[in-house]
């Protein structure tokens, strides 16, 4: 006598949906403020002005690169434009939100000079050749948007790191940037499909 097949309602939220809401509210309840959540920080508790501005730093810095990055796939494949341009518009408005600009951040001296010694580098490897562009861009345009969706993917891992060491409004600026750029590398991967 053969068993009657299981019944399975398909109603209600999935093993997934439930993890990826708890996740959630981890990050939300990490990135809200201490005691009272009135989103005003306590004097001399959490990181230092200057570690929050050296943070917001290099998140410009870290959003210009990419910007850099769209910059280079769109100059080999303007075929892609109508589909990265609106992205590529929400990582400048990144690079704004965390005081930098489209062309050039507000970087430390430090790390200007390391940019500039890696490009001295570059350019001194192959002399008489003109130095390649800053970012490789694959020939193919799908293997450029997984690429792209790679850094863009990286690049949110390590701003979720990051959120640790920040308080209130840095962290919520940073964890709201880290999930527009998962989102950015989720549209990337499905473009590369």
């Amino acid at each position: 006598m053969p068993f009657p097949p299981p019944v399975r309602t398909l109603s209600g939220p999935r093993r997934r949906t439930l993890l990826a809401s708890a996740a959630g509210a981890a990050l939300m309840a990490g990135c809200s403020s201490g005691a009272g959540g009135s989103g005003k920080e306590k004097p001399g508790a959490g990181p230092s002005a200057s570690a929050q501005e050296r943070a917001r730093a290099r998140a410009a810095s870290d959003s210009a690169g990419l910007l850099e990055r769209y910059d280079a796939v769109l100059a080999v494949h303007p075929a892609l434009t109508a589909r990265l341009a609106p992205l590529r518009a929400e990582v400048a408005r990144h690079v704004t939100a965390f005081g930098g600009t489209e062309r050039g951040t507000t970087t430390s001296p430090s790390a200007s000079a390391s940019v500039s010694a890696s490009a001295s580098v570059s350019a001194s490897a192959s002399p008489g050749v003109p130095s390649a562009p800053a970012v490789a861009v694959p020939a193919n345009a799908k293997d450029a948007l997984a690429d792209l969706a790679g850094a863009e993917r990286a690049l949110c891992d390590l701003r979720v790191a990051a959120l640790v060491d920040l308080p209130g409004e840095p962290a919520r600026l940073l964890a709201s940037v880290a999930a527009s750029g998962a989102a950015h590398a989720y549209l990337l991967n499905e473009g590369a499909r």
